[in-house]
């Protein structure tokens, strides 16, 4: 399997070569040259190695089907140390929780940091450390964070041998609990950095030291964000582990509801189902930064500067430059890697946005691919975190809360509705106080983790600072 990037920068390209490089040398993302397709029969042969051999046995399958410059054997033991009862709390790794007939929430977030970033995170740290040993090489790792991928990325790499990890978050814009999660951590190879300004100031800056590509290769530079198509991959393999949960035979079809701001995790949707899963419809959710939900209603893709970045009770997905979105686009314009670099790296720069109303492959993109959006304000979140618990005694965080809410407006007689759970609700416990006049539960490990001492350091929303870090930290 050879990778391609979505700006055309056609080399050729294997699985391990892209995982240490992240962002393609022309600013683009990586895709595979094509989607391995999912038959029937070989659908029902995933089935039975769910069933019996359970996720990291799935997980396997699936990663093979795209990374081939692993060993078989050593590929499997590395599913098997990722994918375990011990760090996920459950033998079932993503178990689905019915809520009501046919309506279900797929529970991501029993990983070590409460957020389904773990479900990916944990794997990308067993593979960094393999193939840096394997070169014998060490890797700087830049990242941007609007909370759980900061969080998700330390802890997994944190002691990790020839790796060092620079996590931008934006200053004072995440929970209590989130800043608490990352900023206790003392492991020295764990830099944080609060960048003065907005989840897209610290993505910006990610992307600009990754652009430059100087710098980028004298201090090897990799990076943790769904930019990093390795991270994506790994999200695939739970759209199957709940397509196989939901139904009972391979011709049955389902729907997912993704809780959106980056369009990283239904990105991974949109690659399952475009592989061959009998998806029915991805349905994007946003909260008051609706970018996202914007253009699936007009295609207009409208970023926003920081001065019009809402600050919500769903802060994770306070975002109005969805990074991945770009891969989802390549494929809508047929992979034109030349208009792909047109829109994203020119009109946007130029005008901030780009329109293809008029483009008949947009008109025809929700029945192609599925997608459809909506979304959450402050009070839905409020009203639909207390109707779950009054209705099914379950306490949902914010951000699965406009999953939930948005699900609802997008059901379909006899198709099963899949919402993905994001985090659990103590990330989020002012607003569920709000919302239910009582705490969330706050699992042991984490009492008193908002007292512990912090490591952290504050900067400009500036790359030049930030590369001048990096290079005292490495010199």
């Amino acid at each position: 399997m050879l990778y391609l990037s979505t700006r055309g920068d056609s080399t050729p390209r294997r699985f391990c070569d892209i995982l240490l490089e992240g962002l393609a040398p022309d600013g683009g993302l990586y895709l595979p040259e094509h989607y391995p397709q999912i038959d029937a029969a070989r659908l029902a042969a995933l089935r039975r190695t769910h069933a019996e051999g359970g996720y990291a046995a799935l997980a396997f399958e699936i990663l093979s089907l795209y990374i081939d410059d692993i060993p078989a054997d050593d590929l499997r033991a590395i599913c098997q140390r990722t994918y375990t009862a011990e760090v996920f709390g459950t033998p079932e790794i993503v178990p689905l929780k019915p809520l009501h007939q046919g309506f279900y929430l797929e529970a991501l977030s029993n990983g070590p940091t409460l957020a389904f970033k773990d479900m990916a995170m944990q794997l990308l740290g067993q593979l960094f450390e393999y193939e840096l040993g394997r070169r014998g090489q060490t890797l700087n790792i830049l990242g941007a964070t609007s909370g759980d991928t900061g969080s998700a990325a330390e802890y997994a790499m944190r002691g990790k041998r020839g790796i060092r990890v620079f996590m931008l978050s934006p200053h004072g814009r995440m929970s209590a609990f989130q800043q608490a999660q990352m900023f206790s951590l003392q492991d020295p190879n764990i830099h944080n950095i609060a960048i003065e300004g907005v989840f897209d100031d610290c993505q910006d800056i990610v992307k600009a030291v990754s652009n430059d590509l100087e710098f980028k290769r004298k201090y090897r530079i990799g990076t943790v964000n769904s930019i990093n198509w390795a991270r994506l991959l790994a999200q695939v393999v739970y759209y199957f582990a709940g397509y196989f949960q939901a139904t009972r035979s391979d011709g049955e079809r389902v729907s997912f509801t993704v809780p959106s701001g980056n369009f990283g995790n239904v990105c991974a949707g949109h690659v399952a189902r475009q592989m061959g899963l009998p998806i029915a419809q991805l349905v994007v959710a946003t909260n008051e930064n609706d970018v996202l939900d914007e253009f699936f209603r007009t295609g207009v893709y409208r970023v926003r500067g920081a001065a019009d970045t809402h600050e919500t009770s769903s802060p994770s997905m306070d975002i109005s430059k969805a990074s991945n979105f770009e891969r989802f686009v390549f494929d809508l314009l047929g992979r034109d890697g030349a208009r792909c670099k047109a829109l994203f790296d020119d009109a946007l720069r130029q005008h901030g946005q780009f329109d293809l109303s008029g483009d008949a492959r947009f008109a025809d993109a929700a029945a192609r691919y599925g997608f459809v959006s909506g979304r959450s304000t402050h009070a839905d979140r409020l009203a639909t975190i207390r109707r779950v618990f009054a209705e099914h005694g379950v306490t949902i965080d914010t951000h699965t809360a406009d999953g939930v809410k948005v699900a609802r407006e997008h059901l379909q007689p006899g198709v099963p509705m899949i919402v993905l759970e994001t985090a659990l609700p103590i990330k989020f416990a002012a607003t569920i106080e709000e919302a239910l006049g009582q705490p969330p539960a706050r699992p042991a490990r984490f009492d008193g983790i908002e007292q512990l001492p912090r490591r952290v350091r504050v900067l400009p929303a500036d790359a030049a600072q930030v590369k001048a870090l990096i290079t005292a930290e490495c010199e």
